[in-house]
């Protein structure tokens, strides 16, 4: 499997590592080399990858970042520029990507199994479960509620020419992203029963499997699902 990685840290690593492992091809494109962001940046990116191996099999969306150090929060105290980046870094780089890795794959002849590629997105358990106590950035939910929707209404699109669509929607994850929560003792308590099959923060390796997962032709007949990897956090 050709997989294609946005981001280069948490999450994203540790999907990169595990794929390895299984000995799969992996393409990361991420900051500080490249930003996603910008639409040009992302095709080359991808050109890069299908220079390098040919084709891409699966991509995963895991680029994504808080905007609460840009004044992303309650809504009524979010600024312009907390908005706009939350939604360009969390949305924009899923955008960009996709749509290049998409016109890829709409080419590729599909495997035995009428498969041309998997795309996986990484969403959040605040897009449908909010914690309005300790994570209540706004921006941030609404970008990954529109990762949810985005999800499915690829999924519907594409599943007629054999492209996967699905979404994860992990809880709170020990990544450099959430240094913030991860220093903080209340949050740190609630963690202990809003996750409690972690009993605290979730590992990213704990996403990496089932990232995986849905990525492979083990999850071949899957498409069109947001799956809450969150240690409980929905249902507690």
């Amino acid at each position: 499997m050709i997989l294609f990685i946005t981001g280069t840290t948490g999450i994203a690593a540790a999907t990169a590592e595990r794929a390895r492992a299984a000995k799969h091809e992996v393409f990361a494109a991420g900051l500080p080399e490249t930003d996603l962001t910008d639409p040009e940046a992302a095709e080359r990116a991808v050109s890069l990858c299908v220079e390098r191996h040919g084709r891409i099999d699966a991509l995963l969306n895991a680029a994504g970042a808080s905007g609460r150090s840009r004044g992303d929060g309650p809504l009524h105290e979010c600024s312009e520029e907390g908005w706009r980046f939350t939604l360009d870094v969390n949305l924009g780089c899923l955008f960009h990507v996709t749509r290049a890795v998409l016109r890829r794959m709409l080419e590729q002849v599909p495997g035995e199994d009428g498969i041309r590629g998997s795309i996986l997105n990484m969403s959040s358990v605040l897009a449908t479960s909010p914690e309005p106590r300790h994570f209540a950035t706004h921006a941030y939910a609404a970008a990954k509620g529109a990762v949810d929707a985005l999800t499915v209404s690829l999924a519907a699109f594409y599943a007629p020419f054999g492209i996967r669509v699905n979404a994860i929607a992990p809880g709170l994850v020990r990544t450099p992203m959430t240094r913030r929560a991860q220093a903080d003792p209340a949050i740190l308590e609630q963690m202990k029963t809003r996750q409690p099959l972690a009993g605290g923060l979730l590992q990213a390796s704990d996403i990496a499997g089932a990232a995986l997962f849905l990525l492979g032709p083990e999850s071949g007949r899957i498409t069109g699902q947001v799956l809450a990897v969150d240690g409980g956090w929905t249902v507690s």
